[in-house]
């Protein structure tokens, strides 16, 4: 069995950083570091002082320490792993895309009043889980040792147990709505014979490349889109 270092290093590049980022922000908070108020998204601080900063640190916390805070982690940990290492393996530039689109929808949502959130954290980690139950669609989970279901569906139950537990259901709602916008975009619209439009900018590949995170840029192919839109998934089992 390896040890939690080895673990650790052998995450890939950018699940282990926002894992990362999370953990830290969370500390820091807890031990009096850092106010949540300083790096929550406030529009009016963002746009009359300037303080643009906000714009990426309220992806970084998702809370206090608690269950729920341990459930988004390891949520970051497992699905968010599972995708850079299975859909996106050798296409970090992709990924990091994905997280930076998922970023930017969430904080077009946000400005809406309906929507209006300090912390898109959780929205994020959602957006996450979202997009891996739809690659992954015929996997099953196990939850908590109580109710097996397919992958496909684990969005929703994730929303439903929110329900019960009396969490916010806006950031989940959120992070599907983004899930959902990423994978018609990419996925669901070539399809249905449109074109893709939401290739990885080059300044993303540059990125990878110059920091050397991941895999160097290749020119590998697209993955297979033929099938089922909705169950399109390479039939993994996760879980359970």
């Amino acid at each position: 069995m390896s040890s939690p270092g080895e673990w650790y290093n052998s995450l890939p590049p950018i699940s282990r950083a926002y894992g990362t980022l999370c953990l830290a922000s969370t500390i820091a908070v807890q031990i009096g570091l850092l106010a949540p108020g300083h790096i929550a998204l406030a529009y009016p601080f963002v746009f009359y002082r300037f303080q643009v900063w906000r714009l990426f640190t309220n992806f970084f916390f998702l809370g206090g320490f608690s269950i729920n805070f341990g459930i988004r982690l390891l949520m970051i940990a497992r699905y968010g792993v599972q995708l850079e290492n299975g859909p996106f393996q050798r296409r970090t530039a992709d990924f990091l895309w994905m997280m930076i689109f998922g970023s930017l929808s969430l904080l077009a949502l946000s400005a809406i009043p309906l929507f209006q959130s300090y912390f898109l954290g959780v929205s994020l980690v959602f957006m996450l889980l979202y997009v891996w139950s739809r690659e992954f669609p015929t996997g099953n989970i196990n939850i908590y040792g109580l109710v097996t279901l397919k992958a496909f569906y684990l969005p929703w139950a994730m929303l439903a147990l929110d329900v019960i537990f009396g969490s916010p259901l806006a950031p989940d709602f959120l992070g599907i709505l983004a899930g959902h916008l990423y994978y018609f975009l990419t996925v669901l619209h070539p399809l249905a014979g449109g074109k893709n439009i939401l290739k990885t900018p080059y300044w993303v590949h540059k990125i990878v490349a110059r920091w050397r995170i991941g895999a160097p840029l290749t020119n590998r192919e697209e993955p297979d889109r033929s099938g089922s839109a909705a169950f399109r998934g390479r039939s993994y089992r996760v879980g359970g």
